[in-house]
Order: C-alpha cells, then structure tokens, then sequence
C-alpha cells in the first residue's frame, strides 16, 4: 500500500463561510492573542480544521488586507496537517505592519496548540 500522501489543497470544504459559522465559533468564547491577531476556535466533528478570517479595514487599504489574507490562508493550508485536532477557527486580525509567511505560520501553530492544551483541559475536568 502507497504511503499516506498530505493533500496541500485549501478545499471550500476547509473554509467556514456564513454568518452562523462564525457566530458559532465566537460563541464558544475561546480565545488565543498573539499579538497582530486573534484565533477564536471551536472544536468540529469533521476529522479536518476549517478557516474563517475576520479583517476589518482599520488593518488598511484593500491591497493590505488581501495580502494578510493570502499570507493566513497559506499558512494554514500548508499547517493544517500539524494541527492537534479538528477545529473552526476564525483568525481576527488587528492592525500590524503585514508580517512574512513564516511568522503566520508560527502564530498559527503556537497558537492552536495552546488552545488545543485549553480544551483538553476544560473536558477533563
């Protein structure tokens, strides 16, 4: 049998889009700051995360914000496959001077670790 082979794709079934997704994700109210942005999660039956990105145009002008986007959208996709588990999480971002790939990438994965470490604890109590 061929060896498991990672699927680098970002698949419309990997985005959360609607209101009630993300309202459901904000209601969960677990938080993780670091520093430019915000993950907001909430565990999923899925078996594989979901993203939902929250930029406002206090961050700038059009040009910045989808630029911040692409960068967290790729970070996650190619990050997806070391994360813990299966959550919907919406990254709010704040104003920031627009950070590298690799930065996204750690914020992210640091990020989704600590919450996860929060969730585990919160059910085994």
């Amino acid at each position: 049998m061929p060896p498991l082979i990672r699927q680098y794709r970002l698949r419309r079934s990997h985005r959360l889009s609607g209101k009630r997704e993300f309202e459901a994700v904000y209601a969960e109210k677990l938080r993780q700051p670091l520093g430019p942005i915000c993950l907001c999660a909430k565990p999923n039956d899925l078996g594989h995360p979901r993203l939902g990105l929250s930029v406002s145009r206090r961050v700038g002008g059009a040009v910045k914000r989808n630029r911040i986007k692409r960068l967290l959208r790729e970070a996650f996709r190619i990050g997806q496959h070391d994360w813990p588990g299966a959550y919907d999480v919406v990254i709010v971002v704040y104003p920031h001077k627009t950070a590298m790939l690799s930065e996204y990438q750690h914020m992210l994965i640091t990020g989704i670790q600590r919450l996860d470490r929060h969730i585990k604890l919160r059910e085994s109590k």
